[in-house]
């Protein structure tokens, strides 16, 4: 089942355009990694794709109603900051607001998709703390959390695991992993490419505005590509979780 079409997607800027004729899908069970260098158009793709910049061409995404579109797709912006002194529990409630009348309060349903999403980020313990009292990396959870308990077919989210621990990077992508395998879809912008070749089931490659590579990791995570690319030298080593990316210079 498909989640999200694009065709000939462009967005400009005046009259450069920053992502240029991009074409790609996203099916159930996917976890698509979009990767490329800083300034190759991936956040202008992803918010070009949710119809929140004016764009040519075709998304799915983006022709349909809010309402329904908030009820297909779950989005995690790159810049997150929590402005509120709400609880945890309150902030991630906020992502079953798509589901809910005006003025209506949290059934049973939504209340257990608030626990879900709570125990996926492993944050139980965190229902009661004020939000703007915890870490950088733990508000990032918080609002992952939020994304997740909005409990939409397809998650779209631009750099999750900026800024989080190691350890907080793997579980959230492994939480990202499981939501492919449960039937649901993941299109995530990552730049540990390591981290993309070993979680993601799919990666789409942008350089310049354009996709310029779609597919497996294996196929994409190549020393010719990285070195076309990302300008970059690097050793890749086949292992059974993914290609391991070991950047050794960078190319002038």
């Amino acid at each position: 089942m498909t989640l999200l079409s694009a065709r000939s997607l462009t967005v400009r800027r005046g009259e450069c355009p920053v992502v240029d004729e991009a074409t790609f899908s996203v099916s159930a069970g996917e976890c698509v990694g979009l990767i490329g260098p800083n300034g190759s158009g991936k956040t202008t793709l992803l918010r070009g794709a949710l119809g929140l910049l004016p764009h040519e061409g075709h998304s799915s995404l983006a022709a349909l109603p809010a309402s329904d579109r908030a009820a297909r797709v779950a989005w995690l912006p790159q810049l997150r900051e929590i402005a509120w002194p709400m609880s945890v529990q309150r902030i991630v409630a906020l992502g079953r607001l798509p589901h809910l009348a005006r003025g209506a309060t949290l059934r049973a349903a939504d209340q257990a998709a608030v626990e879900a999403a709570l125990c996926r980020m492993g944050l139980q313990d965190f229902r009661d703390r004020t939000a703007t009292e915890l870490s950088g990396g733990e508000q990032a959870r918080v609002l992952i959390a939020r994304t997740l308990a909005q409990d939409t077919p397809l998650l779209m989210a631009d750099e999750p695991i900026a800024g989080l621990d190691p350890a907080a990077q793997i579980a959230t992508l492994q939480v990202f992993e499981t939501l492919a395998q449960e039937g649901n879809a993941v299109l995530t912008s990552l730049h540990d490419l390591s981290l993309a070749g070993r979680y993601c089931t799919r990666l789409i490659m942008m350089g310049a505005g354009r996709i310029v590579a779609d597919g497996p990791p294996q196929d994409i995570l190549t020393a010719e590509r990285l070195a076309e690319v990302f300008h970059l030298r690097a050793n890749i080593v086949p292992t059974p979780n993914g290609p391991l990316v070991q950047p050794l210079g960078v190319i002038a």
